[in-house]
């Protein structure tokens, strides 16, 4: 099946890629390994809920122009979160006023830095000793919890800059959900003539100078002149033999060592529907009511919630990411479902058997363990501008590579990165004749 241009990939990177790509007479073909489109952002409402819930992107992030530009083509308004955030640590619980404590002192001490370091190090040097203890465990939380990020690695120049904005804080969602976009953007594709390929997961890719090759889990064979790669970064990190790894012939050492030098964090998130809003009072069984219940950060095992307000519904959303979640990339969908209800039930003052007889629809998705992800999304570590560039590097006007993991900008692990990542790969093939 020979085509001007294969790209690896229906994300949101690979459908924008592939619509602008035909919209100016290329001929595409888009191949997607899982059977639906979107990658990382699916609104599903599978396992039994009552309306799509968001197994993976969910929020805007900060202006993000891009994303709420095609939004705005798309028909598609956002709302605002709205409630009352919560904290609670040693269970006592308070609305909670910011982020983290003494974010003016970090941000003196991080803009004074004279050069980049790690968060970790950069914490243990500039807060040591007992004195600073709290902060340090509240700053180191919050990256690993917001950005999926280990502070071990992660860049305290990038953090810097992200926590100088206010993407934390301005975080609406799309009405009706992120998938909403991607149906509206393989329309717009197809509608173009890209022809695309679900259930096709690509196995190995091989390319020489204007020919590529790809060969499919079930042994179809794809050709073209050139091919743009947009699959997630943990597909790149990925060692041979294991699940989802993309060989590559000839091999691209230099590339592969660069994404192995970038942050890639690990998400689960755990979805449950109950039959009411049971967190909103005090009750014979819940004694620590949340009301208005917009985020909660916490000191439990899984220590991030949040409500579906100013929607109503009676979701909860758990979230653990960082190396909390990387230590339970392998741990069963039960396990991690009675975990979650154990962490909900000490937030609420209840017992687990209490919520779960109120349960009536739950999902429990993994990012870390999907095959075809191995990770939730990019955070910077140090000299991650250098590797981005280098894995970003066309290979002999042939092999060009996009997607949320290579974007080097303030959008960094979002929705925003993949889409303006995929249009940037677009126009440097329209380039080429």
């Amino acid at each position: 099946m020979q085509t001007d241009i294969l790209i690896i990939g229906a994300g949101a990177a690979g459908l924008l890629a592939a619509r602008n790509l035909a919209r100016a007479g290329r001929s595409v073909r888009l191949l997607e390994g899982r059977n639906r489109p979107g990658g990382r952002v699916y609104s599903s409402d599978a396992g039994g809920f009552s309306r799509p819930v968001e197994s993976g992107a969910e929020f805007l992030h900060g202006d993000v122009p891009l994303t709420r530009q095609l939004l705005q083509e798309a028909g598609i308004a956002y709302l605002d979160t709205a409630g009352i955030n919560y904290e609670v640590a040693q269970g006592q619980t308070q609305p909670a006023e910011s982020f983290f404590d003494d974010l003016p002192l970090l941000l003196e001490k991080l803009h004074a830095l004279p050069h980049d370091m790690a968060l970790a190090e950069f914490l243990e040097q500039y807060f040591p000793g007992e004195e600073y203890y709290l902060m340090r465990e509240q700053v180191t939380r919050f990256a690993e919890g917001y950005d999926a990020a280990d502070a071990h690695r992660a860049s305290a120049f990038a953090l810097r800059e992200e926590w100088s904005g206010n993407g934390a804080e301005d975080s609406p969602r799309p009405e009706g959900g992120y998938s909403r976009l991607i149906a509206w953007l393989v329309q717009q594709a197809q509608a173009a003539g890209v022809h695309l390929e679900l259930s096709c997961p690509v196995t190995a890719l091989h390319w020489q100078p204007s020919q590529v090759r790809a060969t499919s889990a079930e042994g179809r064979h794809f050709t073209a002149a050139r091919a743009l790669l947009t699959v997630p970064l943990g597909i790149w990190q990925a060692e041979a033999g294991q699940p989802g790894y993309l060989r590559l012939e000839p091999e691209l050492p230099a590339h592969r060592a660069a994404a192995r030098a970038l942050g890639f964090g690990p998400v689960i998130k755990v979805l449950l529907e109950f039959t009411t809003p049971l967190w909103e009072h005090a009750s014979a069984q819940v004694s620590r009511p949340l009301p208005d219940l917009g985020f909660l950060f916490s000191d439990a095992s899984l220590p991030t919630w949040w409500s579906q307000l100013p929607d109503p519904s009676p979701v909860l959303t758990g979230w653990l990411a960082g190396p909390a979640a990387h230590q339970r990339r392998l741990t069963s969908d039960d396990d991690l479902l009675a975990e979650a209800l154990a962490s909900l039930a000490y937030l609420l003052g209840t017992t687990p058997a209490f919520l779960q007889e109120h349960v009536r629809a739950h999902r429990i998705v993994n990012w870390a363990a999907d095959p075809l992800a191995l990770g939730a999304y990019a955070y910077a570590t140090l000299g991650a501008p250098e590797a981005r560039a280098t894995l970003a590097t066309p290979l002999a006007d042939t092999l060009f590579i996009a997607g949320e993991g290579v974007y080097d900008g303030p959008y960094i692990g979002t929705v925003e990165a993949a889409l303006v990542s995929g249009a940037k790969a677009a126009e440097q093939l329209l380039q080429r004749p």
